[in-house]
């Protein structure tokens, strides 16, 4: 049986596999991840994403994640939050409608508690979430400016990042103020997760 590093019955290990053959099947018609990285579909992308949801709050009422795409961390964070947090609910929000129909469709056939908002994060109206996540969207700063619209006062973000971390790291605190911890990614040496709270102009 696979590892998701993450202690989670056959249940939950058997809905990621049906996630995985969705993505799959829909991948050569929209991309949704590169095709270099579908051999290593399970830790580029379903590890990666798993690991995030160990650092976030377990009374976390509403997880909300920013530019999906083929739903990473997103409906990972659901698929697992179907069995560890049944209460919690999760906000997808994915502009491309072809993405978003693809979310839509996992969502329905795996029967998670997550909608889709098919539309520019700018213009959303703000999430309030409790947990605020994207992964590959934009520098930290302007994933700042993201969390300062979308996350509540006493939310936190949970922001992976790649190994120019410290670059973005000092380029957001010219722009911001906000508490911060970083945790080395389990699938990349290189990479972090800051999980990121009181964020506020400077």
């Amino acid at each position: 049986m696979r590892d998701i590093g993450l202690d989670v019955s056959r249940e939950t290990l058997d809905q990621l596999d049906a996630y995985v053959a969705l993505l799959e099947k829909w991948n050569p018609r929209i991309n949704l991840v590169a095709r270099s990285t579908l051999s290593q579909l399970w830790d580029r992308h379903f590890v990666d994403s798993a690991q995030i949801f160990q650092y976030s709050p377990e009374n976390t009422q509403h997880w909300v994640d920013l530019g999906s795409g083929g739903g990473f961390p997103g409906l990972v964070v659901a698929v697992l939050g179907k069995e560890l947090r049944p209460d919690m609910r999760v906000t997808l929000v994915e502009s491309d409608t072809r993405k978003a129909t693809f979310l839509r469709t996992v969502i329905r056939e795996l029967a998670l508690q997550a909608k889709v908002l098919d539309s520019r994060i700018e213009a959303l109206d703000p999430l309030q979430a409790d947990v605020l996540s994207a992964r590959a969207l934009a520098d930290l700063t302007a994933l700042l400016g993201f969390a300062d619209q979308h996350m509540r006062k006493d939310g936190m973000a949970l922001f992976p990042k790649g190994a120019t971390w410290e670059k973005e790291l000092t380029d957001a605190q010219q722009s911001w103020r906000f508490d911060h911890e970083r945790f080395t990614s389990k699938t990349e040496a290189e990479a972090v997760i800051f999980r990121i709270r009181e964020v506020a102009h400077v």
